[in-house]
């Protein structure tokens, strides 16, 4: 499997091939902050599967060996590498994948920090576009 992505301008692009190791919705706070959503889906793949194919991320060290990828033109997060944790992956942010519903993720992952107004989330009325527009 070959899979392409990038940030929302299109100045950094990047490739992914092979099967990925693990996908997650991640509830840290750490993710909460660089986001500003309240979750984020991750896919890793090991570093020899990830390619830069344009430009060039920002890096950021969010928390000690946690390195965030992003584009330093529109911002978006794109990928994260955590030596300490994640030693030889690349966790590419799934939803800026061209296709993000090819990898679904399988777990949730840090919910002791999960926001608590998450668990009622199905309870919400739901709108196929913007209510009123």
């Amino acid at each position: 499997m070959a899979l392409e992505g990038g940030c929302q301008c299109g100045a950094v692009r990047y490739r992914v091939e092979g099967e990925p190791v693990h996908g997650a919705l991640c509830h840290c706070r750490d993710c909460q902050r660089s986001s500003g959503a309240p979750v984020v889906a991750w896919t890793a793949f090991p570093a020899a599967q990830f390619e830069l194919i344009a430009g060039a991320a920002t890096v950021f060290n969010s928390s000690g060996s946690a390195m965030r990828h992003f584009c330093p033109i529109c911002g978006t997060g794109v990928y994260y590498t955590n030596e300490a944790v994640l030693p030889g992956l690349v966790d590419i942010q799934t939803a800026t994948l061209d296709s993000p519903e090819a990898l679904a993720p399988q777990v949730h992952i840090q919910t002791a920090e999960r926001i608590g107004w998450m668990a009622t989330l199905a309870d919400l009325p739901e709108f196929e576009r913007y209510p009123g527009g």
